[in-house]
């Protein structure tokens, strides 16, 4: 589910919502709709990371190569409605957990599931967004059509990245739960993991809904989302463990749900990776 700064195959659909996108920022005040009163953070500055490879939540635009989705917008928002200023660093998906725990970031962010494993390591917000995880394979597909079939067919190979919640859906929830199956090819990136797929070098991808609409969006003729969703999972930010930051942003979290802007903004990211 992470991984992924190249873009090539979402470039043409992309553009088209961006122009929108550009055109549609939210621009809202520090008051929920409840008119409540959120903390003040007295302009202190905010660490933010990302891997800034996760579409449609953080990525590098390819029309201006300038970084966008909608984490950004929900970070910066959260930082208008806290009195804060936020600043943004990037780094890779494998360092991001721990540079936040060893407290070289203030709040990370990449599609990041809740997990109890996670949970000791550091505090999560509460859950800003679900998402499932659901197999991408070639059009036309026709030896598999659910999860079981894929995992019966022990010819059948799956593109993913190491430690991301792609990973363990397809080992937990598709194949025999053995994380070191030969069965499972990976790769550095998603763009990669679809390159092979499309060559026929792996069978299937397990990843995020949103980015597999994505790809099947650009590729139609190539690609089809198959079966029913292996996984469900939910997002929230990261901190490091006890960190003064959760329950503001928890605050600022819960005054963007009642008004309405995070609503918004999935509408407004996600509308290129919606099927018709």
């Amino acid at each position: 589910m992470w991984g992924r700064r190249d873009f090539g195959t979402f470039i043409s659909p992309m553009k088209r919502v961006f122009a929108a996108a550009i055109a549609g920022l939210i621009s809202l005040s520090s008051f929920g709709q409840s008119g409540a009163a959120l903390p003040d953070l007295k302009g202190r500055t905010i660490k933010a990371v990302t891997s800034n490879d996760f579409a449609p939540l953080d990525f590098v635009d390819p029309g201006t190569g300038k970084p966008a989705g909608w984490e950004y917008d929900a970070v910066n928002e959260i930082g208008r409605r806290l009195n804060a200023k936020i600043t943004w660093s990037v780094t890779s998906w494998d360092t991001l957990i721990p540079a936040l725990r060893d407290d070289r970031y203030d709040v990370g962010m990449n599609g990041i599931t809740i997990t109890s494993e996670r949970r000791q390591q550091v505090d999560f917000s509460d859950p800003y967004m679900r998402s499932q995880q659901v197999m991408l394979g070639r059009t036309g597909e026709a030896r598999f059509g659910n999860a079981k079939a894929l995992a019966a067919d022990k010819s059948l190979l799956i593109g993913s990245r190491a430690g991301t919640t792609s990973f363990y859906a397809a080992v937990y929830n598709v194949l025999d739960g053995i994380e070191s199956n030969p069965r499972i090819k990976l790769f550095e990136s998603l763009k990669a993991m679809v390159q092979a797929l499309v060559a026929r070098d792996v069978d299937c991808l397990v990843m995020d809904a949103a980015t597999a609409r994505g790809f099947v969006s650009a590729q139609p003729d190539a690609l089809a989302i198959i079966g029913d969703p292996v996984a469900t999972e939910d997002y929230g930010f990261v901190f490091k463990l006890k960190s003064d930051l959760v329950a503001s942003f928890n605050a600022a979290l819960k005054s963007m749900k009642d008004d309405g802007t995070l609503d918004k903004l999935t509408q407004k990211w996600f509308a290129v990776y919606s099927t018709k």
